[in-house]
């Protein structure tokens, strides 16, 4: 990308709001984050012929936020409710940087209004250092617990959501039928992790490493896979709707009996992946790898 391409004005239509900005303060402060990638010169986006829009089906109510974040760097200061709207946009985006802002702001209300979180960061950090550390049903809603080494330890049957595992290394974890729905894992290593009949609905995966991890029967609709890594995951049966799967590597992975309806795999590696009898019609299979696949009674 030139000097002239980066300082070019991009315009944009966010639910029918309109912006106006700039590719390098779209590609700038997050250059892992989906608006970058969108941005990069590497994928083509859906312009408007006539106007020049760009659009992105989000609710725009909070993107100017999104774009002061972008430019200055700078939390917003907004009501919590407000304050978790933004958030889910930032995990939509995949702004890891005003994840990580606004997720200690979220964590201090939390405290101070006397969340029912059985357990804090401290509390956990004390705990693994102990042999054979298990959390099996425990409420740990809400919780920051990123960049911590959790591995091989078992979360299994405990309430996650929301939780705050980006970087975290939790290789070869337990999160057998947790609630872990919008908990965020970018980044984070879960190598061989054991996720059968969890709840991951809502939760941002991009760019985890989950070679060889076991998500037979998961819920993961409404998840983002980007640039992730499942080479040689168990996604037998599970739910794969609405998922966002961009630029994922599935290589070797086994997806008998998923459901893929609307999911996006644009791009990603799908070569000598078992996907025999599933069904294709409905997902974007734009510049993926097929080589190799199993794609016998295949619906495409």
């Amino acid at each position: 990308m030139t000097d002239s391409d980066s300082s070019s004005l991009v315009r944009l239509n966010i639910g029918g709001k309109k912006f106006c900005t700039t590719i390098d303060t779209l590609t700038h402060r997050e250059p892992d984050s989906m608006l970058a990638a969108m941005f990069s010169g590497r994928h083509t986006v859906c312009q408007d012929p006539e106007k020049g829009y760009v659009f992105v089906d989000r609710d725009g109510k909070h993107f100017r936020h999104i774009l002061n974040w972008l430019r200055d760097g700078v939390v917003p200061t907004l009501k919590d409710s407000e304050l978790s709207e933004l958030m889910r946009e930032a995990e939509y985006y995949q702004l890891l940087g005003l994840i990580e802002g606004i997720n200690p702001v979220l964590n201090k209300k939390k405290e101070d209004e006397g969340f029912d979180t059985e357990l804090t960061r401290t509390d956990i950090i004390k705990c693994i250092q102990s042999e054979k550390v298990r959390f099996r049903g425990v409420n740990l809603s809400g919780l920051d617990l990123s960049k911590l080494d959790l591995s091989f330890v078992d979360f299994s049957y405990a309430c996650l959501r929301n939780v705050f595992f980006s970087r975290a290394n939790l290789q070869l974890a337990k999160f057998r039928d947790v609630d872990a729905e919008n908990a965020i894992f970018h980044n984070a290593t879960l190598r061989e992790c054991e996720f059968t009949g969890a709840n991951l609905r809502g939760a941002l995966l991009a760019g985890a490493n989950l070679q060889s991890a076991n998500l037979q029967d998961a819920c993961l609709i409404d998840c983002s896979f980007c640039q992730a890594d499942l080479r040689s995951a168990h996604l037998q049966n599970a739910d794969l709707t609405n998922v966002n799967l961009e630029g994922a590597n599935l290589e070797g992975a086994n997806l008998k009996g998923a459901k893929l309806h609307n999911a996006n795999l644009r791009g990603a590696n799908l070569q000598r992946a078992y996907l025999r009898q599933v069904n294709l019609r409905e997902t974007n299979l734009e510049g993926a790898k097929l080589d190799g696949a199993n794609l016998l009674g295949a619906m495409r």
